[in-house]
């Protein structure tokens, strides 16, 4: 289970409401674009210069349905610790709990002008 799961099985787990939270599902379905990607791929493709450090950042852009954009993103501390596919689940985790947030803002506005 991803920690954004047991996260989600947590706070579902006390909430009082469940209307008046925002789910793991809410933000999933508020998604209307991802592309993950490592840095020095899109530094080269862009004829930029690459530091040896641009290799271990993962970089997620999830784009939301009203347009906002939320950057993930990840690098180890060694080098000799870096995986492609943990860093991708690692960036995509830290943008998914970037966008909790917002949209708590938005559902406690929501709430507030009922």
């Amino acid at each position: 289970m991803q920690s954004v799961e047991v996260t989600e099985a947590q706070s579902s787990a006390v909430a009082v409401s469940q209307k008046t939270r925002v789910s793991l599902a809410d933000i999933e379905a508020n998604i209307a674009a991802e592309n993950t990607f490592i840095a020095s791929d899109a530094l080269d493709a862009l004829g930029q210069p690459v530091h040896e450090a641009h290799k271990l950042l993962t970089i997620c852009v999830i784009t939301l349905s009203n347009g906002f954009i939320v950057l993930g993103k990840t690098a180890p501390a060694d080098a000799l610790n870096f995986n492609e596919e943990l860093g991708r689940k690692f960036a995509r985790e830290d943008a998914v709990r970037q966008i909790w947030p917002l949209m708590g803002y938005a559902l406690r506005e929501k709430l507030r002008n009922q």
